[in-house]
């Protein structure tokens, strides 16, 4: 039978996936220069974890408890944009995450045409009273 896990070691393992994944190496990636430009890529890092445990009765087994726990935790980047230095001035040049401009496109032609419905009704409506 294997022991559950104690809560000081479940606590390490979370802090160490979140100093492993989250630290300022991860946001800022390492500098690329040539002739005289220096860039260093930046990236917005998200983590989430959880965990659960419980116990009761198991089905048919006349009073025997069943006992159980589980987590889990991941995190994720994504690159935002580059900081520029040239001439010892410093510039912020953002990522265009091209999906969302698409998506955001799509939102508002299908909002415009629905007011465009909606108005056409309302003066076909009046036309016809």
């Amino acid at each position: 039978m294997e022991s559950a896990p104690t809560e000081s070691s479940v606590l390490d393992t979370v802090r160490q996936a979140v100093d492993d994944g989250g630290g300022a190496g991860r946001v800022f990636g390492t500098p690329i220069t040539q002739d005289g430009v220096t860039m260093l890529p930046v990236a917005r890092i998200t983590g989430g974890g959880g965990g659960g445990g419980g116990g009761g009765p198991a089905p048919g087994s006349n009073g025997a408890r069943q006992e159980g726990s589980g987590g889990g935790f991941g995190t994720t980047a994504r690159g935002i944009g580059v900081f520029v230095l040239k001439d010892g001035e410093v510039s912020w040049r953002p990522a265009i995450d091209v999906n969302r401009v698409i998506l955001g496109g799509q939102i508002v032609a299908v909002v415009a045409l629905l007011v465009a419905r909606s108005v056409l009704r309302r003066r076909l409506r009046k036309h016809i009273d």
